[in-house]
């Protein structure tokens, strides 16, 4: 396994995955909120042709496929506002028709560019050379700090843009940033994940996030720790199996998903066999509408006033005491 380090591209193939595990899935998590999970592949679609274009000029297919990306999020965001009933199909011309014009390009392109179909569409991380590192690193940067800058900001927009707009916060401009953001997470991953494997990166570890975080914070923090091992473990297994990365990265997002997955469900049927076992009026599981709060080792929940939680074969209730004592009491709740 240590071996791989000695080689150069490995090295920086495994610091390009690291960068883009940690960006996708920050910003993801406000496509996920506002329902747009799989925007990022139509972004993909278009940027190809900004990637065709780059490569037929001469010009770094990286930056001519962010432009396309960002003028189609332009469009993306002014087509929803409008609020067109043929929204729809609008959006579909585009990204198909972007997908379609990079094909046609990109065919045309002189074989002695190098310019491989596959490569974008399905990742070649292992060819990332190291003056693309820097790249790398400013976009994901770029993503990172915006979206943790501006998280609440986010956060509020994506949730609920009407509140949001009643409290006077900018909305399309928000919105609009969001795209933008999304845009850059695209081009980022187009080399490493590949763009039509993009959105799995941007979706998968906030789908484990929420299941192992209790707010929206701890969500987005596991998401990312999800994404970059998934990026660590996926290029690393892709050059122990000679795998494709791409594909070895979203496939060791699948597997991470499935097995919290597993444990979760695992834990609720214990915390439910714990309740039946008890005397406690109310089965307290997550999603059964009362606040889980986290107590010491445990989870409580929030109760009639009171934390309730399942200790070995009955109901604990934790009273609070007042405000300046620090410390809660316990009773067996019968």
């Amino acid at each position: 396994m240590l071996e791989m380090f000695e080689l150069d591209f490995m090295r920086q193939a495994f610091i390009a995955a690291v960068l883009v595990g940690a960006a996708a899935p920050a910003v993801g998590v406000f496509l996920v909120q506002r329902r747009l999970s799989l925007i990022g592949d139509g972004l993909g679609h278009v940027a190809l042709a900004g990637v065709a274009i780059g490569v037929l000029t001469g010009a770094a297919p990286t930056w001519t496929a962010l432009v396309a990306a960002i003028l189609a999020a332009c469009v993306i965001e002014a087509i929803r506002l409008r609020g067109n009933t043929n929204a729809d199909v609008a959006l579909a011309v585009m990204f198909y028709g972007g997908i379609a014009l990079g094909v046609v390009l990109l065919a045309k392109a002189p074989a002695d560019q190098g310019a491989s179909m596959t490569t974008y569409l399905f990742g070649s991380i292992l060819t990332t050379q190291a003056d693309e590192l820097w790249q790398f690193a400013v976009l994901a940067v770029i993503a990172i700090g915006a979206t943790t800058v501006l998280r609440k900001r986010l956060f509020a927009v994506a949730n609920d843009e009407e509140f949001a707009r009643a409290v006077g916060l900018p909305v399309m401009r928000t919105n609009l940033l969001l795209s933008v953001l999304t845009s850059v997470t695209v081009v980022l991953s187009m080399r490493v994940i590949g763009l039509l494997l993009i959105s799995a990166l941007m979706i998968l570890p906030n789908a484990t996030g929420q299941l192992l975080g209790r707010s929206f914070r701890a969500s987005t923090t596991w998401a990312v720790v999800v994404g970059v091992l998934c990026g660590a473990v996926g290029v690393a297994a892709s050059y122990q199996l000679d795998t494709p990365s791409g594909g070895t990265v979203v496939l060791t997002a699948v597997l991470i998903f499935i097995v919290v997955s597993l444990v979760a469900a695992a834990r609720r049927a214990i915390i439910l066999r714990r309740a039946r076992a008890g005397t406690h009026p109310h089965r307290h599981y997550d999603g059964c509408g009362h606040d889980a709060v986290l107590h010491a080792d445990h989870v409580d929940y929030l109760h009639d006033g009171h934390h309730h939680a399942a200790h070995d074969d009955h109901w604990d209730e934790h009273a609070p005491t007042r405000e300046t004592s620090g410390r809660t009491t316990h009773e067996e709740h019968v």
